[in-house]
């Protein structure tokens, strides 16, 4: 089964949304402040609340704290275990070597093929979750009762591809969309400079920004779109990783949700 599919399919560029994530129970709650519910100081405790203010205190800190802890609490409790099946497994495979960095909102995979350095960059800012009415009553469809396979991450991530060759120079990148299990190639550009191809600084973006990124790939003719994809696929750039990469982005939001939580709730009661 082929991994790719024609760019015409393509939705619209995703955004972050911090409503429910799709494949976990975990609905984070907002805090809301309506100024209508504040009530007038009364003058007798005026001098105590300018005292308290320029202390860097406010009476809403401790109420902001205790909402920040009752939130850290329930994420904790429905945590699921610190390393899950589908993480280790795909570590067993010891294909692709992952680097994630605390606070970071960008993952990076590599790996070697032959003579070559793959490398794969995608983002957890792209998740999005589309909203659900819990109260929506399910469509009957034909086959209710047969089992169906369980759901694939809708939600589109971008990944963007570089391949460079210990025995040559150029790099080639590939930009694309991972979803439903899928790549979805964009485009394929070659750069003669590696460095200017592969080095994630501003210098090198402006740099790329000038040159040409090469043709949009359904533009391509068929039989060439057909070969990059077996290009690709021959280098584990196939189902099973469009698989991974929303789970792992799943795995990784949450993660640093959990830390920003602490983060903030320690910042307020400091």
């Amino acid at each position: 089964m082929s991994a790719f599919r024609s760019l015409r399919q393509v939705a619209a560029s995703s955004s972050r949304v911090s409503a429910c994530r799709v494949g976990t129970s975990t609905c984070r709650s907002r805090l809301l402040l309506n100024s209508a519910t504040r009530l007038p100081l009364r003058s007798a405790s005026r001098a105590f609340s300018i005292t308290a203010r320029a202390q860097g205190e406010a009476a809403s800190d401790a109420a902001l704290a205790q909402k920040l802890q009752e939130e850290l609490k329930y994420e904790q409790e429905a945590a699921v275990e610190a390393e899950p099946e589908f993480l280790k497994t795909f570590k067993s495979q010891n294909v692709w070597q992952i680097e994630d960095v605390a606070g970071n909102d960008e993952v990076t995979l590599t790996r070697k093929f032959g003579n070559e350095t793959i490398r794969l960059v995608f983002s957890i800012a792209d998740i999005q979750s589309p909203q659900e009415n819990e109260f929506d009553e399910p469509e009957e469809e034909e086959g209710e009762g047969e089992e169906s396979e369980p759901p694939v991450n809708s939600y589109p991530i971008r990944c963007s591809f570089s391949i460079t060759k210990s025995t040559g120079t150029g790099a080639l990148n590939i930009d694309a969309m991972c979803q439903e299990g899928t790549f979805i190639v964009d485009n394929l550009s070659y750069y003669a400079d590696a460095k200017t191809g592969t080095e994630l600084t501003a210098e090198a973006d402006w740099k790329r920004r000038g040159l040409y990124i090469g043709p949009q790939f359904d533009t391509l003719d068929v039989s060439v779109q057909e070969a990059f994809e077996q290009f690709l696929q021959e280098r584990g750039i196939n189902e099973n990783l469009a698989l991974f990469i929303p789970e792992y982005a799943e795995h990784k939001e949450q993660k640093e949700y959990v830390k920003w939580l602490e983060n903030v709730k320690k910042f307020v009661e400091a």
